[in-house]
């Protein structure tokens, strides 16, 4: 490996700088409860990787995705069980996004210039989003892909080797995203037979853990017989209809919300059609949270977007004008479109929080409990029992208690179980935090 590759020092603060600032609001954000199911899911999920790999509200995580990347924070759940794990891991991964993209354009140009893509890279907004949002699988996706490519251009393959076996353990869309890749890679090196035969490996390698899982694991893990995640492509002939009018304009908008920080330059470069499937995946759902800023599926496809990037921006006679408008635009969808949603996810810590919070330390351990989202995601690290509320009041409970606290009246899984508390008497009370214990009500 080339000393200068990742020897700027530079470089590496600004990848810690990143890493700290994302932890610490992630932290705040946390704190503050505005953390949605999903990091509860997960946090259940890795504090049991070693045991059942399940959850409360999912049952088996494989029933619904591959992610065998959840190996590690659960391990380091075993040694200190803290929230601030789930918080830090994808701050630091999608940090270390940046470093590929900075060595691509230093290979071809200097310092500075290098300096500016790995800066643009640290601010990609859609990174961002990722690294915030609640805690997924796909914050790990980025690092893993940009890291592949650039040692598969460099020529360290044992590398290359290392992040594509990472890539693979994120989750089944990546499987099939390296099949093809690595198909592509085999064909257009095919007179290079060293990185022939590694991208040729890499595309049976991903063909592989797609039939493994969407043929052996997910059905024997799947007692319902369904694999949930369809039903982002269950298309109906009315929703097709409106596709040609409001949905067409909302994919368009996400397209120059993801594409202008980065100055369009990614489509300059062949490595963009690298690209293809996994904006796919999220361009072709129904549902809009997959083309929405500031969401975990921009880990799809940012990584391969920021490799393609690199070698667009390495590729310009005079590339330092374009990296200052692509961090003049990244200014302006930060002004537009924070991925962050500071108005929504971060605040200053209120009585309400320090209330639920020491309500929910003197709860018995194991309790099995349904609740809202707040009490949910601070109570998964240590109850493997506590789960949330139904969408609907007429859902079952599936558990004897239920906790709900009315200082957080927004909360989405309250405000949907509501009505099927009426009438119903909590057996304790302490200011707006009531719990109910059906199994002796009914």
């Amino acid at each position: 490996m080339k000393k200068g590759a990742f020897a700027d020092p530079l470089l590496w603060i600004g990848v810690a700088l990143y890493a700290a600032l994302l932890t610490w609001l992630g932290w705040i954000k946390y704190a503050t409860h505005h953390d949605f199911v999903d990091f509860g899911i997960f946090a259940q999920t890795a504090a049991s990787a070693f045991g059942c790999f399940c959850n409360a509200p999912e049952g088996s995580h494989w029933a619904f995705h591959f992610s065998p990347i959840l190996y590690l924070p659960g391990a380091l759940l075993l040694v200190w069980k803290s929230p601030l794990v789930m918080i830090a891991l994808p701050a630091i991964a999608c940090a270390l996004a940046a470093p590929p993209a900075y060595a691509i354009v230093r290979a071809r140009a200097d310092v500075g210039t290098a300096r500016l893509a790995g800066l643009v890279a640290l601010l990609y907004p859609p990174l961002a989003g990722s690294a915030f949002v609640d805690f997924h699988e796909n914050a790990f996706a980025p690092a893993a892909i940009a890291w592949l490519l650039w040692a598969f251009d460099a020529g360290y393959l044992g590398v290359a080797a290392i992040a594509a076996l990472v890539a693979l353990a994120v989750k089944e869309d990546q499987a099939i995203f390296l099949a093809a890749a690595g198909a592509i890679g085999a064909w257009i090196y095919r007179s290079d037979a060293r990185r022939a035969r590694f991208a040729g490996g890499v595309a049976i390698a991903g063909a592989a853990v797609a039939a493994l899982f969407f043929l052996a694991i997910q059905p024997h893990a799947n007692a319902a017989a369904n694999w949930q995640p369809v039903r982002f492509y269950a298309w109906s002939a009315g929703e097709l209809r409106g596709l040609l009018f409001g949905g067409v304009l909302a994919r368009l908008g996400f397209f120059v919300l993801a594409f202008a920080p980065l100055a369009f330059l990614p489509f300059r470069s062949r490595w963009m059609w690298l690209a293809v499937l996994p904006l796919a995946e999220v361009l072709f759902s129904r549902m809009p949270t997959t083309y929405t800023m500031g969401t975990h599926y921009a880990g799809a496809w940012a990584g391969y977007a920021l490799v393609a990037f690199a070698f667009a921006v390495a590729a310009l006679p005079r590339p330092r004008p374009a990296l200052w408008w692509s961090l003049g635009l990244t200014v302006a969808v930060f002004v537009a479109a924070d991925p962050l949603h500071p108005g929504l996810t971060l605040r200053a810590v209120q009585p309400r929080d320090v209330a639920l919070d020491a309500y929910l330390a003197k709860l018995p351990p194991y309790l099995d409990v349904a609740t809202q989202e707040e009490a949910y995601t601070h109570l998964a690290l240590r109850d493997p029992f506590a789960t949330v509320l139904p969408e609907m009041p007429d859902a079952p409970v599936g558990v004897c208690h239920m906790l709900i606290d009315e200082d957080f009246p927004d909360s989405p899984r309250l405000e949907e179980y509501r009505p099927a508390l009426a009438g119903r008497t909590p057996t304790q009370r302490s200011g707006k935090i009531a719990l109910y214990d059906r199994c002796i009500q009914d």
